[in-house]
């Protein structure tokens, strides 16, 4: 990537490095409700200045000690969080296999840091936040409460607050069937995210770009 492109998408986003993440977990609460999956996507600029999706981490999480398993969140996601074939990750080992790769584009880009993604992110930053803060994990590279929706950026776009009719509305793919899992998710609110932000470029905005 050349010095000019880590100028431009450091400068659009104030310093910050947009990375797209969901969440699948046990329930609805951060503090006491199993994280099971994560997924995380990386955006860099093109050489026309338009953003685009880069590289997909993901990992399966082992329920940390006492975590509770709500069934119909489970039965929602259809995850089952004892099953050996997950290969699924203690949350530490989880979070650094997340984070590494994401502390290596922040620096790359030129960044400061990363700033979280998501579709209603409050839930996966807290959700996010909730195992850093188990872990006692130093090293996350997200900032702690700010993130960018693509529920709000869709609704003001497209009349769509709802991923799937979103992304319809963007003429970006989306299939039921393999939604709720962490790294189809994410990937479409990416490309949601993307297709907004470079949309508004086309219509004039942001004119650093």
């Amino acid at each position: 990537m050349s010095e000019t492109n880590q100028s431009k998408i450091a400068q659009r986003f104030r310093g910050f490095l947009p990375v797209v993440v969901d969440v699948e977990t046990g329930g609805f609460n951060a503090q006491t409700d199993a994280l099971l999956e994560i997924a995380a996507v990386t955006l860099r600029m093109d050489e026309d200045g338009r953003l685009r999706r880069s590289q997909t981490v993901s990992c399966h999480v082992e329920p940390f000690p006492g975590a509770n398993l709500e069934k119909r969140a489970l039965e929602f996601t259809g995850i089952d969080p004892f099953n050996p074939f997950r290969m699924a990750k203690r949350e530490a080992e989880a979070l650094e296999h997340i984070f590494a790769p994401i502390r290596e584009e922040v620096k790359a880009q030129g960044c400061t840091r990363a700033i979280l993604v998501g579709h209603n992110p409050f839930f996966d930053l807290g959700f996010l936040n909730a195992a850093v803060a188990r872990t006692g994990n130093k090293k996350s590279p997200f900032h702690s409460f700010s993130s960018f929706d693509t529920a709000t950026l869709g609704g003001l776009a497209y009349g769509q607050t709802v991923l799937a009719k979103a992304c319809a509305a963007a003429g970006i793919e989306f299939d039921g069937g393999q939604a709720h899992s962490a790294i189809y998710d994410t990937e479409r609110t990416a490309d949601l995210f993307c297709t907004i932000v470079n949309r508004w470029r086309e219509l004039g905005g942001c004119p650093l770009l």
